[in-house]
């Protein structure tokens, strides 16, 4: 599991270029245009990583009129760790409502699924895959820690620390960090709440003594001094007012990193002109400042479009090498 939840990701991605030279071309829009309310699941509360995602293409779709002027409509449905609303969307009968429904999904949801349910990436048709997010460690203002080394030094002491997140590749990250620090889950314990703006709020009130989040979620935070990151779980420092935080090969220790990619599938009973339709959408969203500036640079994600046939591709293998990794055949 340790060397899945570290390699998995970026070893998928290095097999893109394979992805890309075969793919085929994928259609324009075709015959379909949306001609009622688009339903658009978020399966993670308010605020977090997915729903600032979500409202970004949200409000560049309708501002550059790329869904024939109607109305999208967000529907939280986080019930069961937002296993009751991917079920929901991926059992939608053909037809109109199909066409006109969408799901932000990423590997965050894909590896809770994929090893606590019978549900697969096979049950969804895959639409666009956007960007690559990846986690950073935070302290709050009331915080008896101001660096990772101190977190280091009170494990090493026998002291426990509790560290709050969100569900899916956080908790992968979190399982990561401490067979690579060396340390048991109950001394290094997880916390785990809907959506990253949960743990955000918990850090702020000082319940715990760390917080794991993508810069998405935690911008607005760090540049109003609320809280601090201190390790980035990634193989690079990150740029901006986040580059204060060191690599844990820095402190002396193997990088961990976990990226969770974010994307957008609709049900699997979805119309072939519709997912051409859908993913060209994305592509054009994908080329505008709005979306570069905007959200990609500001957040500080890494830019990776692909397509419908593309991100099939992508997603396949990552559902395949994971549940490899979990002793699962299928």
């Amino acid at each position: 599991m340790k060397k899945f939840a570290i390699v998995l990701a970026f070893a998928v991605l290095l097999a893109f270029p394979v992805f890309a030279a075969a793919q085929a071309e994928v259609a324009g829009p075709a015959s379909f245009v949306p001609t009622k309310n688009i339903e658009w699941y978020v399966t993670s509360s308010p605020g977090g990583g997915s729903d600032i995602f979500t409202r970004n293409l949200m409000d560049i779709m309708v501002s550059d009129k790329l869904v024939n002027d109607q109305n999208i409509v967000i529907q939280y449905k986080t019930d069961g760790a937002g296993e009751v609303g991917r079920l929901l969307v991926s059992n939608i009968k053909a037809g109109s409502q199909a066409d006109h429904t969408l799901l932000t999904f990423n590997s965050g949801d894909l590896m809770p699924m994929a090893k606590n349910t019978n549900n697969r990436f096979e049950n969804f048709q895959p639409i666009a895959h956007l960007a690559v997010d990846k986690h950073l460690i935070f302290v709050g203002e009331g915080s008896a820690y101001k660096n990772f080394e101190e977190v280091i030094a009170a494990l090493k002491a026998g002291k426990n620390i509790t560290l709050a997140g969100s569900k899916g590749d956080d908790i992968a990250c979190h399982a990561a960090l401490i067979k690579e620090l060396g340390v048991s889950e109950d001394q290094f314990a997880y916390i785990a709440h809907d959506a990253s703006s949960g743990a955000i709020t918990a850090i702020l009130g000082n319940h715990y003594d760390l917080l794991i989040c993508k810069p998405a979620a935690a911008s607005q935070y760090v540049e109003a001094g609320k809280i601090k990151p201190i390790l980035a779980l990634s193989t690079s420092r990150f740029p901006g007012n986040l580059s204060s935080a060191p690599t844990l090969k820095e402190l002396g220790y193997k990088n961990v990193e976990v990226p969770n990619w974010r994307s957008v599938v609709g049900p699997k009973s979805m119309s072939a002109e519709a997912v051409a339709y859908w993913s060209d959408v994305f592509k054009q969203v994908s080329t505008t400042d709005a979306w570069t500036k905007g959200y990609i640079e500001k957040q500080k994600l890494v830019p990776e479009f692909m397509d419908h046939n593309v991100f099939k591709a992508y997603g396949t293998q990552f559902q395949a090498e994971y549940l490899a990794s979990i002793g699962k055949d299928k």
